[in-house]
């Protein structure tokens, strides 16, 4: 099977600087797949080069077998992170979604009936029809993620890009938001997000790939979540545990050795 996704030998960042460099990796079609690394690895960056939103200093992406070759030229939806976003900016919620039909918008620049009733089926399956007046500021911050989810539906793409979609949200917002996606995956999208909760991708996401700057793994959680490759990814000492069949990994190694001293004490 041919990927959906392609990268061969990318270089990529800014001012002639790059973020990411020499990355090769492959993304099959109907993959769910969580992208993690440190702070300035170059996860968001590694996400506009498949959108052709970043100049590339090498290499090439393809997406469908066709080289994306600039802003536009990536047939994908997209979901920015919240803090990236201007909440003065005066629009609704339906406003906001209507902005992701422009790859579908025919010769007229206002939305056709088809677009609303898109619009109204997408929106009523996020459970957020109720809110498609409200200005977009007025919302919570899972509703706002799920209106940025709404717009990037309405490319209608099978191919879909999140940056970091749960941060910022409660516990029970970012398990929803994962389920959410775990179902549109299920209905043939494939799904790439970056994120910083290595807990959460373990427990909801099949596939993983660990970036700093290049790839330095890709696989099942369980097979990359190790020490050593957690380790190399982040450049810090990581503690990873098994308990009842889920992969754990301890953010904070010191708390980790601390909480493992009365347990291993307590055996003897």
């Amino acid at each position: 099977m041919r990927p959906i996704i392609s990268l061969r030998h990318v270089d990529a960042g800014y001012d002639g600087k790059p973020a990411i460099e020499n990355i090769t990796l492959d993304i099959e079609a109907g993959q769910f797949v969580g992208v993690v690394g440190p702070s300035g690895s170059g996860k968001t960056t590694l996400l506009r080069a498949m959108l052709g939103t970043v100049p590339l200093q090498h290499g090439e992406v393809l997406i469908d077998g066709k080289r994306v070759s600039g802003a536009g030229s990536a047939r994908a939806g997209y979901v920015p992170q919240l803090q990236t976003v201007d909440w003065n900016f005066p629009v609704t919620v339906e406003e906001v979604v209507m902005m992701g039909r422009a790859m579908n918008s025919g010769p007229f620049p206002w939305p056709r009936r088809a677009d609303r009733e898109r619009m109204q089926a997408i929106l009523e399956r996020l459970g957020i029809a109720g809110y498609a007046k409200r200005h977009i500021r007025a919302l919570s911050g899972g509703q706002q993620q799920r209106a940025f989810l709404a717009r990037a539906l309405m490319r209608d793409s099978r191919l879909l890009l999140l940056d970091e979609p749960t941060t910022g949200v409660d516990i029970a917002t970012r398990d929803d938001v994962l389920h959410m996606l775990a179902d549109l995956n299920r209905e043939g999208v494939t799904i790439i997000l970056t994120t910083h909760e290595l807990n959460a991708v373990a427990a909801h996401l099949p596939h993983v790939v660990c970036v700093n700057r290049h790839v330095i793994a890709t696989g099942a959680p369980e097979d990359v979540f190790t020490p050593e490759i957690l380790g190399r990814t982040y450049n810090a000492e990581m503690n990873v545990v098994v308990l009842n069949g889920m992969t754990l990994v301890a953010e904070s190694p010191h708390l980790f050795e601390e909480l493992r001293r009365p347990a291993e004490a307590g055996r003897h």
